[in-house]
């Protein structure tokens, strides 16, 4: 390797977007640091490894398995054009991180395609969550597994929301729901990897909220999500929303992939509610959503 090389090789390494080349068989040659951020998975753990292993396994908003159809990488190493997209990908905690991708091919000197490279960077919003339950005490206010807001967070939210609506006249709703056969995971894998589950679970859907919800963990494998600013068709999309990514999400366990599913309740908040109504209603709604044969929605 040359001056130049060892030059661009080491800016690559170090830039803050995460990196990955592929030849032309889609086998990853390159991987840098940020990438091993974004992602958790090392260098040595991905270096030599094909795309089709399923490592990253990217999804699109509808949740479409871009492995399966319409895989940037690939279309830009048939055709040579440089494409960009802002997708899901798999974290090797289990959870999906929001990325934007640019794809370009790499040429060698008779100008024939050799392989390509995406860069990837995080469009996460949990860091911002983060910040701003530290603004309110992070240790009283937040989950401490989880990281995301705990039961009196989810108090202070709503109260706020109420007042909202009293005073402006602005509606929300919220989802309740629960992981599906939780004790079952517990019982069978220990409760170390139950709460990997939650870990999980809760990461992903911070990710792919919009950036006024909120998500509490109500207790257990319960969860409140508040949503501000919206009718019963927008709550019933961000429901089916999160229930499909936490479907299309896994954990690897000693070689197995372990999945889990969500029964989600919803409703809108009515200026006649009380917290305690409205948490029954949709807390029945959830129970509908198991009765119905869990891994659905039921919103009202």
């Amino acid at each position: 390797m040359d001056m130049d090389d060892k030059f661009y090789a080491n800016l690559l390494e170090n830039l803050y977007d995460g990196v990955y080349y592929v030849d032309l068989t889609k086998k990853i040659t390159f991987w840098n640091k940020s990438a091993e951020k974004i992602t958790g998975y090392s260098k040595a753990e991905v270096m030599g490894s094909f795309c089709s292993d399923g490592l990253l396994r990217h999804i699109n908003d509808a949740g479409d398995e871009l492995c399966e159809k319409g895989c940037p990488l690939t279309r830009t190493l048939e055709d040579g054009k440089i494409r960009g997209d802002d997708v899901y990908l798999h974290h090797k905690n289990g959870h999906r991180v929001p990325v934007s991708v640019r794809v370009s091919p790499i040429f060698d000197k008779q100008g024939h395609i050799i392989g390509a490279a995406e860069i990837f960077s995080d469009n996460s919003k949990g860091m911002r969550l983060l910040q701003e339950l530290g603004k309110l005490k992070n240790e009283t206010f937040s989950d401490q597994l989880t990281q995301v807001g705990n039961r009196k967070f989810a108090d202070l939210a709503l109260s706020s929301r109420f007042n909202e609506m009293k005073n402006f006249d602005i509606q929300f709703g919220i989802l309740f729901f629960d992981i599906d056969e939780f004790k079952k995971i517990n019982d069978t894998y220990g409760h170390r990897v139950g709460d990997d589950v939650l870990k999980m679970v809760s990461q992903t859907i911070l990710n792919v909220l919009r950036s006024l919800d909120c998500l509490c963990r109500w207790g257990g494998d319960e969860f409140l999500v508040i949503v501000p600013n919206v009718d019963l068709s927008t709550l019933g999309f961000v429901a089916e929303k999160i229930r499909m990514f936490i479907e299309k999400t896994w954990l690897e366990k000693k070689g197995l992939l372990l999945k889990v599913t969500l029964s989600v309740g919803g409703t809108l908040a009515l200026k006649t509610d009380t917290q305690n109504s409205l948490i029954e209603r949709a807390d029945a709604q959830m129970y509908l959503s198991k009765k119905k044969g869990r891994n659905t929605v039921s919103i009202v």
